[in-house]
């Protein structure tokens, strides 16, 4: 079974060995989608709640992405799969037992087995089930986590063409 996993390996295909030619130029090329994105999903959470502290999660699934764009724990299916998964895990977690240790707790526990059953190992998501089950009082804010998300998803995409461009350009050099 552990052969198959595919969240814990390189995509099929992955270029891997470009990340390790680029200048600094290439790197802050790569770095500047997921700074982006966060900012601007930060400005988003900022104009529609104060519940700051239930996004800080996907601020290390961009780094995570821009480190390692073409890994399978940064694919579109493990990001939003884990952290939907731990969102709504720790939020029903909040509504049964009022927050506390006890709710982080399971979450935290329920969230890990569950990726690892799953595939789709994603470790922020571990923060994600924390933050719900600590202090997750409507589902207006697994809504909102849930548009996130979908924002931070696509900069997998973003950091994928990112790859290309780069690579397109290094073999016109």
């Amino acid at each position: 079974m552990g052969s198959e996993r595919s969240s814990l390996k390189p995509l099929k295909g992955a270029n891997r060995s470009l990340r390790q030619r680029l200048n600094w130029r290439g790197e802050l090329a790569l770095a500047l989608m997921p700074t982006l994105v966060i900012l601007s999903v930060l400005g988003f959470v900022e104009a529609l709640t104060q519940q700051r502290l239930l996004f800080a999660s996907l601020a290390s699934s961009a780094f995570l992405i821009y480190l390692d764009p073409q890994h399978g724990t940064n694919s579109v299916r493990t990001l939003i799969l884990s952290h939907m998964m731990a969102a709504t895990t720790g939020w029903v977690l909040f509504l049964f037992l009022n927050g506390g240790y006890a709710s982080a707790g399971i979450a935290l526990v329920v969230t890990i087995v569950l990726m690892i059953l799953l595939d789709v190992v994603h470790p922020p998501a571990v923060s994600t089930a924390l933050s719900f089950a600590l202090r997750a009082n409507n589902e207006t804010n697994l809504i909102l986590f849930a548009l996130a998300l979908s924002v931070t998803a696509t900069l997998v995409l973003l950091e994928r063409v990112t790859l290309w461009i780069l690579a397109a350009h290094d073999r016109s050099s």
